[in-house]
């Protein structure tokens, strides 16, 4: 199977988790039972994006601080936190780097609450938590993972849905069916999208620039681009990037921008009208909203749908499908990109 069928595969694989809610509402409903007050993830790669979704998710849906855990602390320095009042969590497709399994661990031993989420079910990390979200993804044969990253953001998602009502996921979040329909509309772009990294494939730097719920596919797009079309991707919140970053632009300087409808699409114009007025920066916009799309050298149109703390879940295809095309664009091979391997094990 190929990065290409992987990424086409994601409505069916999230089709399938929401079919195995029921089994994450049992997790959320022992969790609610505890005396948590914060969370601490654990997670490296493209996974670690996936917690960074969650520190969104968890404190808008759910009220609760979410810190990303510092596993060399552990691993390195043989130092365990004190995890009192934490749920602590596990991200990771292989589920078989030792740093994040020794963090989950290291909370179980402390009698804090600990899950996995992973696509192995018998994973060293799932044998270290308590409790296992299987993502049910299938294999995830290409290098560059796809699939389960937009997994492991449902499972998030329905976990806090979960959390936040006693009467179920799609009780407290009936957008969360609308889900896999999303994310085959995000495949819909492809045609565009591919203009459009066809467009860039020669440029060897860009931005990636998103806000709120919206960073962490900002962070997960660029670094698509690093890993298969070999592209200097350097990933923003909007609000960060005016704090120097921005000195990296010049007239033609390929800026990507997520900003799509929701809380943070008032600060992305502001930035958008001074990357075209003022800088003459080669923009790329992903948005559903036709004043934001006007701003941009090169638009990419999403359909609207789901509401602001799902649509990330959808939003990451059209990256998804940019570095598939812009890789191709550039000669190399999206199925054997250089250096990395499927598995990385890091301790």
């Amino acid at each position: 199977m190929t990065l290409a069928d992987e990424i086409r595969e994601q409505p069916a694989v999230l089709a399938g988790l929401l079919e195995r809610a029921p089994a994450i509402e049992r997790i959320a409903a022992a969790v609610r039972a505890r005396d948590v007050d914060h969370v601490v993830i654990a997670a490296r790669g493209t996974s670690d994006h996936a917690a960074i979704y969650a520190q969104y998710l968890f404190g808008v849906r759910l009220g609760l601080p979410v810190g990303l855990a510092t596993p060399s602390v552990v691993s390195l320095y043989g130092v365990e936190p004190r995890y009192r009042r934490a749920l602590v969590m596990g991200i990771s497709q292989s589920g078989a780097s030792p740093d994040i399994v020794g963090v989950v661990a290291a909370a179980r031993r402390q009698g804090a609450p600990t899950i996995a989420l992973t696509n192995d079910p018998s994973s060293p990390l799932a044998a270290a938590a308590e409790h296992v979200v299987d993502m049910g993804a299938g294999p995830e044969r290409a290098i560059a993972a796809t699939k389960t990253y937009t997994a492991e953001l449902l499972g998030l998602a329905i976990l806090a849905a979960a959390w936040a009502s006693p009467e179920g996921a799609l009780a407290g979040d009936p957008a969360l069916a609308d889900v896999p329909a999303g994310v085959a509309a995000g495949l819909a772009t492809e045609p565009a999208v591919a203009g459009v990294a066809a467009a860039l494939g020669a440029r060897n730097a860009c931005v990636v620039v998103g806000r709120g719920f919206e960073y962490a596919t900002a962070r997960e797009w660029a670094l698509k681009l690093k890993e298969l079309a070999h592209v200097v991707a350097d990933p923003y919140s909007a609000a960060d990037f005016r704090h120097g970053p921005v000195a990296l632009v010049d007239a033609g300087f390929p800026v990507l921008a997520l900003a799509p409808s929701g809380r943070a699409a008032g600060d992305l114009e502001a930035l958008l009208l001074r990357l075209r007025d003022e800088l003459g920066a080669d923009v790329v916009v992903v948005s559903d909203r036709d004043d934001l799309l006007a701003l941009a050298g090169r638009p990419i149109r999403l359909v609207p749908g789901l509401p602001e703390h799902l649509a990330p879940i959808a939003n990451i295809v059209p990256g998804q499908l940019y570095a598939l095309h812009a890789t191709r664009a550039r000669g190399l091979d999206p199925d054997a990109p250089r250096h990395i391997a499927k598995v990385t094990r890091t301790s």
